[in-house]
């Protein structure tokens, strides 16, 4: 099920949204720029590799330094095009109502500690892994937590592909992004119990994320009276035709 639209509309632009879409396309643009050992190179040392921080002798013996900076820097590096386009498309979709909530600086904060969250916890059950990780999955995983408690009544526009045929079909965000969890909480469950069936995903940082995101958004919600105003029901335009309501 790929998401293509909510029915939340935003007041405001969502600034630091678009700054991270910017700088996640930035980075991936120098990316492209080097070779791949360079870019080897860059994903072992910026992105979070579990042994480096379980295994100071292997970390030493392959040369890589003791840094925690990879917890943060990781969430801005993609292994590809689907990666990063499926990444900030989430990213776009989810983040403009979570953002309005809470404003783009606590936005920024949240959303690099639900990266850093998801990050610990791919370490703690992959502890053994000499494998980098990298992305912004698991920060978007966070935005998404915040969204399903924030938005539980809103709609989700998905599209499901069958054969040729596009099926466009509408969802609560709370059955699809419970849904959603439970996809990467069995896999990672599948992960652990028998690796060499699942794919190079880090599940765990979906979950950490999302589960952070859950946890910590009603620390970075704004009071109400700071809010924008929220839509009435006669101001909504073509996001009221999927569902015929409001819901804010």
């Amino acid at each position: 099920m790929l998401p293509i639209h909510d029915t939340i509309p935003s007041r405001s632009p969502p600034l630091a949204t678009w700054l991270l879409v910017g700088v996640n396309a930035l980075v991936f643009a120098l990316e492209l720029g080097v070779s791949e050992r360079e870019l080897t190179g860059i994903f072992y040392h910026l992105g979070v590799v579990p042994a480096r921080y379980t295994d100071p002798a292997w970390a030493s013996w392959v040369g890589l330094p003791q840094s925690w900076w990879p917890f943060v820097t990781s969430a801005f590096l993609h292994g590809g095009w689907l990666h990063i386009i499926s990444n900030m498309w989430a990213l776009l979709l989810f983040g403009d109502n979570v953002e309005e909530r809470m404003g783009g600086a606590r936005f920024l904060i949240f959303y690099l500690l639900c990266g850093v969250a998801s990050n610990v916890l791919h370490v703690v059950l992959n502890a053994g892994s000499t494998v980098p990780a990298v992305g912004a999955s698991g920060a978007i995983a966070g935005v998404m937590g915040a969204y399903l408690f924030l938005f539980p009544r809103s709609r989700i526009i998905v599209l499901l592909p069958i054969l040729f045929y596009p099926l466009f079909y509408e969802l609560p965000a709370i059955v699809y992004l419970a849904f959603w969890f439970y996809l990467q909480l069995f896999s990672g469950v599948l992960s652990l119990a028998a690796p060499a069936d699942v794919g190079g995903i880090a599940w765990w940082a979906h979950v950490g994320g999302f589960a952070a995101g859950a946890v910590l958004h009603r620390a970075f919600v704004l009071p109400k009276s700071r809010r924008p105003r929220a839509w009435q029901p006669d101001e909504w335009r073509i996001e009221n035709a999927w569902s015929g309501r409001g819901w804010r």
